[in-house]
């Protein structure tokens, strides 16, 4: 066992990064030319199907059959000029990875030869197997049936000889089972919802779209080394390990430079990505040894989705040629920094001028358009906490969130002092009477400095989950593994709603006689009042904000069981279904796969866990633990009765091996019957629970004795690649 971990070790010594060549060194020179975007549909497709696609992804019309005909036309010329043979429908089901089934443009012709097809059927629609992905009851194995349908919204692309086409997956009936669909819906009720608000500012606003900048988190670990660790294969993370002597104590990992073979594969994952059209600008070092991060420029929410999706998958494909294996789970090794993926979201106009909602004009009445967003954001997040809780939650993030690398699992909002000082002039000086004409002016003129806050004023809060950081709410407690669309589709659904209420309140007061400033400052003063608890400037991860949080009535749910219980209450029901985004039934199926994935993560992992105690871990020790009981007998053919003073240290290193072998089996055996009885249990989220509560507890007290027997063994001897071996590998 032990040679395999030095074969994998050697094997990373031959590793030479691999220098992408390019036709050019300007990436504007190649950028997207693996994507059917508005460049390619205007040389591939006649002006009124451009027109119809334009106005598909603009204003959300359809398509009929003879122009969805001339796109497909179009759009399989581009491909095959592209070198792609095959084309698939790529979604995104509610597995956490995407999807997709090739099939070939090729088509017989019946004499022997054959010619390429492709026509609008093909494009706008397929009919995976709805009954072999999760489903949460909806479909049964006797009712398989569901259906891709195009989203025009997204640009086609090519990876390697294929044409992915970005489609939603519904069933038969017509219920989501992917991320994309309720994701569409969110984004087009929060359209409509901040559209209708932007009126009392500007008139000229038509459509408001939400925006979305990811930023990636992930690991780099030699594949010879993964290939030697069955629970990085299996289970994404580490199960045992030691920690370094060396971790990231000295903090010299963070904006360092990037080590030489990272830098190779980076470069050329960037270049592939960058061809695909996504805008990827920042790599960097992360805090922790072999930790990297990526981030592309803020894009449309949906498109920014399917984008880190395709970014995902595309890592992972370029690593083995770099001989890496990426880990994007949140947390791959314990005792240092695992992985997030903060979430940066905005609302953005068509108006020529002040696209960005969250961002502060140079006048008062821009100044009142910014703050009537920034405050409802504010109040849709104090109002639904507890379903972006959820929304983030998952086996993975529990091991990150509160862990002092994270935001804590309490929902708060950072807004910095000077903002804070404004929300308390305006609550101070707004009364339910209207203003006099000298409060009005000071108002206002207040309001208007509001730009001097900007950027540099405005401090960042790493122990926020939810931050304003100067034009933009950043999500920082979405874990690395996530889909985009999960907190996005919360976030946006709970926005429309918020928007919704404000303006039906505002246009009360005015239908009362009120003028529109002064109901919309009436307003905002209400929500400013109705959202204090949720707002925190402070350490995070501070005990001080745990009572603190209690004594607001903020929860603290640091499970996945306990999280996923907020999705279907029936304040979380009222919000999905009054905004046209989840049906009852789809949110308890969305909860019941959740509440699966869940328990099935962490049965794996205790599976896994059990594998290697028994069959490499205590096999291992035993065999060095015989060595030394051979050394201590020769001391005592050697030195007789006396051996004894030259051998209790070996002795004691023996009982130590023997304690820790038994510590091992007991708890393995225990957590095995742990698991059995839960497995017995009939409803899922009983089982959820009994893995989380009685099976769970088991895996820290098992790698506890696993990793003392790692300092006991002989180096040569262990069989799993170490933290030092696989987190400083060049």
């Amino acid at each position: 066992m032990a040679s395999l971990r030095f074969i994998a070790l050697e094997k990373t010594m031959d590793r030479v990064p691999q220098e992408v060549k390019t036709s050019s060194h300007r990436i504007s020179d190649y950028f997207g030319e693996n994507a059917f975007n508005k460049k390619a549909m205007r040389q591939f497709l006649s002006e009124g199907a451009y027109k119809s696609v334009n106005n598909a992804i603009n204003f959300g019309s359809t398509l009929d059959r003879k122009v969805a005909d001339l796109v497909a036309s179009g759009m399989k010329s581009w491909a095959i000029s592209k070198g792609a043979t095959h084309y698939t429908h790529w979604f995104q089901p509610l597995t956490g990875r995407t999807a997709e089934k090739h099939d070939s443009f090729n088509t017989p012709a019946g004499d022997g030869t054959s010619f390429e097809t492709f026509d609008g059927a093909q494009l706008i629609q397929q009919e995976p197997d709805a009954s072999s992905f999760p489903h949460g009851g909806i479909r049964n194995t006797f009712e398989a049936r569901g259906y891709t349908a195009w989203d025009p919204t997204s640009p086609a692309f090519i990876i390697g000889e294929t044409l992915c086409i970005p489609t939603v997956f519904i069933s038969y009936t017509g219920e989501a089972l992917d991320y994309k669909t309720p994701l569409l819906r969110a984004l087009h009720a929060v359209d409509k919802a901040a559209t209708d608000v932007c009126q009392y500012f500007d008139k000229n606003i038509t459509k408001v779209q939400a925006t979305l900048g990811w930023e990636q988190e992930y690991f780099l670990v030699d594949s010879a080394l993964a290939m030697a660790r069955p629970d990085l294969l299996l289970t994404g993370r580490t199960l045992f390990g030691h920690s370094s002597s060396k971790g990231q104590q000295l903090d010299d990992h963070y904006f360092g430079a990037i080590p030489s073979r990272a830098h190779a594969f980076i470069r050329d994952f960037e270049k592939e990505v960058h061809l695909l059209g996504i805008p990827v600008m920042t790599r960097h070092n992360e805090v922790a040894p072999n930790q990297f991060e990526c981030a592309p420029l803020f894009e449309e929410c949906n498109l920014a989705v399917d984008h880190n999706s395709l970014l995902m998958d595309v890592m992972e494909r370029v690593a083995e040629r770099h001989h890496f294996k990426v880990l994007l789970h949140e947390k791959p090794f314990a005792g240092i920094n695992g992985s997030g993926k903060h979430n940066n979201w905005s609302l953005s106009t068509n108006s020529p001028k002040h696209r960005n909602l969250l961002n502060p004009g140079n006048t008062p009445k821009t100044n009142l358009r910014f703050l009537t967003f920034f405050i409802n954001s504010i109040r849709a997040v104090a109002e639904h906490d507890d379903l972006l809780r959820a929304s983030i939650a998952g086996a993975g993030n529990d091991h990150r969130l509160g862990a002092n690398e994270a935001p804590p699992a309490i929902m708060s909002i950072f807004i910095g002092t000077q903002l804070s000082k404004i929300l308390g002039e305006i609550e101070s000086k707004v009364s339910n009477s209207n203003l006099s004409s000298d409060e009005k002016t000071e108002l206002k003129l207040n309001i208007g400095k509001i730009p001097e806050l900007l950027l540099d004023n405005t401090d960042r809060n790493r122990t926020s989950p939810f931050a304003f950081t100067g034009n933009k709410f950043e999500f920082r407690a979405v874990g690395s593994t996530a889909n985009c669309a999960n907190p996005m589709t919360v976030l946006n659904t709970a926005m429309a709603q918020q928007l919704k209420r404000f303006k039906s309140e505002v246009d009360t007061l005015i239908e009362a006689g009120k003028k529109k400033d002064d109901a919309i400052f009436e307003i905002l003063r209400n929500y400013i009042i109705e959202s204090k608890d949720i707002i925190f400037d402070g350490n995070g991860y501070g005990e001080e904000w745990v009572k603190i949080a209690e004594e607001r009535g903020l929860n603290n749910k640091k499970t996945t069981p306990e999280a996923l219980e907020f999705l279907i209450s029936d304040k979380s029901k009222e919000l999905f279904i009054s905004q046209n985004v989840l049906s009852e039934r789809e949110i308890e199926a969305r909860y019941e796969i959740e509440v699966e994935k869940y328990k099935l993560s962490i049965q794996i992992e205790s599976r896994v866990m059990a594998d290697m105690g028994l069959n490499h871990i205590i096999p291992t020790a035993v065999e060095y633990q015989k060595g030394l009981v051979e050394n201590v007998n020769g001391l005592k053919t050697i030195f007789g009765d006396e051996f004894i003073k030259y051998a209790s240290e070996q002795i004691d290193m023996i009982k130590d091996i023997s304690q820790h072998i038994q510590d091992i089996r007991k708890n393995i055996t225990d957590m095995t019957t742990a698991r059995k009885a839960a497995n017995k249990m009939e409803r899922e989220k009983d089982q959820a629970k009994a893995y989380c509560n009685n099976v769970k507890p088991f895996f820290e007290k098992i790698r506890y004795d696993v990793d003392k027997l790692e300092l006991l063994v002989d180096n040569k001897n262990w069989p799993l690649p170490k933290y030092r071996e696989m987190l400083f590998t060049k």
